[in-house]
């Protein structure tokens, strides 16, 4: 595949981007930076790769979990996607429908 058609598709892939895409992704970010949610005295370690998050991307994530490990996941698209490896905007494209999934796997600590 040309790196033009590549290029192409992945624009046409951006435009189906809605925020809750990027909303998820920050959640996603979130628990990649922080699985335990903040909550003192408990470390979990996760192999993200078993999730089929790629190592790279996960340093990626990490980056943007810890930036906005405390804002609102409701960031404006285009200041994240301009924050994003090539790696992970590839990652997000293909797994943009499959993000919320996360938070079920690592619900919030302080819900009942």
């Amino acid at each position: 595949m040309s790196q033009e058609h590549n290029e192409s598709h992945q624009l046409q892939q951006l435009a189906s981007l809605k925020p809750k895409h990027f909303a998820d992704l920050i959640r996603t970010a979130q628990l990649v930076f922080d699985p335990a949610a903040g909550l003192s005295g408990r470390h979990l370690k996760v192999d993200w790769q078993e999730f089929g998050i790629p190592q790279d991307v996960v340093e990626n994530l990490k980056l943007l979990g810890q930036q906005y490990q405390y804002a609102s996941p409701h960031i404006p698209g285009d200041v994240i996607w301009s924050q994003l490896t090539p790696e992970t905007r590839i990652w997000f494209l293909n797994n943009k429908d499959k993000l919320w999934e996360f938070e079920e796997v690592f619900p919030a600590l302080d819900e009942d």
